[in-house]
């Protein structure tokens, strides 16, 4: 879709009248609230603009990682919806102890290391 403004622009001019206009004007927990209310706009800001590209890769690894073979799906809500039951599998195969030892859990630390990495770049970009 086209569209002007995107909904990237509209998540940033929301947060530029949090920042820029409200902020200031504002004091002690209203004050604070709008700055995490700006905070959490810039995250689903990030999220929007990386996940058509980091999506399929972590699905590629999940799938790898939980042996699961096959074509991904092909848009983004199917990718999320598989990603979402991939990691649903793993963290029940975690509970079970399968990555108490052995390759699993060295594959399994790898993955997990990586992907909080990038939901930790995601939730503040400065990290690192």
């Amino acid at each position: 879709m086209g569209d002007r403004p995107t909904k990237s622009e509209l998540l940033e001019a929301v947060r530029r009248f949090l920042d820029e206009d409200l902020l200031p004007e504002l004091e002690g927990v209203r004050r604070f609230h709008a700055r995490v209310a700006s905070n959490a706009l810039g995250i689903v800001a990030r999220e929007i603009e990386q996940e058509p590209d980091a999506l399929p890769v972590r699905y590629a690894k999940l799938a790898a990682l939980m042996g699961r073979a096959g074509e991904a799906p092909s848009d983004l809500a199917g990718l999320d919806a598989a990603v979402d039951e991939l990691e649903a599998s793993l963290c029940e195969r975690i509970r079970r102890g399968d990555a108490d030892e052995a390759a699993f859990r060295a594959e399994v630390f790898a993955y997990l290391r990586e992907s909080v990495g990038q939901r930790l770049a995601v939730a503040n970009p400065t990290y690192r």
